[in-house]
């Protein structure tokens, strides 16, 4: 399938799911831009998918610095002429301590954690509606996490980014609707590559297979992918200022 034949998409955050939506989108026909704060992670990832005989560019991207995200959209357009998808993907995990809670949990870790989950998608978007508008519009999609929904005794500030995140996507949608720029966002629970999966105990994989209603497997990239390509595509065209949980069942909601 090419679905996202002539279009060009911006990659923010390599990595598992990062590298996975550049393969995804580049197998679809997308020109992709991929870009991280650890610069191989981004050359990894378009090692792979110009191997698999796609189209991509990895640029270095801090998500946090507006210039580094200014840079990026940049590369999108003047290498391949515009801009239409955004795939903000990136996140700061330092607040996983499962005995911190609101009490505990050093300033300094949610203050980065807000920084760079919350400040990085803002930045991110500022950067590129720009070039979207001008393109007359495009797809924007968010990496959330159930952790926005679900009630939990820890990773408080992680939570709180990531529904911060969703309030940004439903901004985004209901403003730019009508100027043609679509916004979603996916909420995946536990996803591991092949190659993680294969590292970790096997009691933690039970672990979080035990949280999910499908219990053959944990989430994976391509399963984030395969969603993602769907909203970046034509076929996903009147799918808008939406929460859409990939997680196997985790969460259930109306």
């Amino acid at each position: 399938m090419e679905r996202l034949d002539g279009k060009v998409i911006l990659v923010a955050g390599a990595g598992g799911i990062g590298s996975g939506l550049a393969h995804r989108y580049a197998a679809e026909g997308a020109r992709v831009v991929i870009g991280d704060v650890n610069l191989p992670a981004s050359q990894e990832a378009v090692e792979a998918v110009l191997k698999a005989g796609g189209e991509a560019t990895a640029v270095l991207l801090d998500g946090t610095d507006e210039q580094s995200v200014a840079a990026a959209v940049a590369t999108c357009v003047s290498k391949y002429g515009g801009l239409d998808g955004l795939h903000a993907n990136f996140a700061y995990f330092g607040d996983t301590n499962p005995e911190l809670g609101i009490l505990e949990l050093p300033l300094t870790i949610f203050d980065e954690t807000q920084r760079v989950n919350s400040r990085g998608f803002y930045l991110c978007t500022r950067a590129a509606l720009p070039a979207m508008l001008e393109r007359g519009g495009g797809s924007i999609i968010y990496t959330s996490s159930v952790a926005a929904y679900m009630a939990g005794a820890s990773q408080v500030a992680y939570a709180m980014s990531k529904a911060a995140g969703q309030a940004l996507m439903r901004h985004v949608a209901s403003r730019y609707g009508p100027m043609g720029v679509r916004a979603n966002s996916l909420a995946p629970a536990m996803t591991l590559h092949a190659r993680l999966e294969k590292e970790l105990p096997t009691e933690f994989i039970e672990w979080a297979k035990g949280n999910a209603s499908i219990k053959s497997r944990v989430g994976r990239p391509d399963d984030i992918a395969a969603m993602g390509a769907l909203l970046m595509s034509d076929e996903g065209s009147y799918i808008t200022g939406q929460v859409i949980c990939i997680d196997g069942g985790t969460t259930m909601r109306a």
